[in-house]
């Protein structure tokens, strides 16, 4: 039976491999804002708004979303109409 032994040093290894893979994922989902779809999460995020006034906007038709299965989606490029007009920001 072979056996391997682990030193600290492998270990501390590990973990900075393990840190460094988990900051790449990170970044790399800061990073693809550039999607054409969001979901109501993200755009409350970017709009700075509430679920109510996220719901608000959908009723009166003012940001545009199509719903799939129980969840909505909103074009990039509509939200981003949002904020450069100042619309929707309570």
């Amino acid at each position: 039976m072979l056996l391997d032994i682990l030193t600290k040093e492998d270990l501390s290894q590990f973990k900075k491999e393990l840190l460094e893979e988990i900051r790449q994922i990170l970044t790399k989902e800061k990073t693809n804002e550039n999607r054409e779809w969001l979901r109501s999460r993200e755009v409350r995020k970017k709009l700075k708004i509430s679920p109510g006034t996220l719901q608000n906007l959908r009723i009166t038709g003012t940001l545009p979303f199509k719903k799939i299965g129980g969840s909505m989606y909103y074009r990039a490029s509509d939200v981003d109409k949002m904020m450069e007009g100042g619309e929707g920001n309570g």
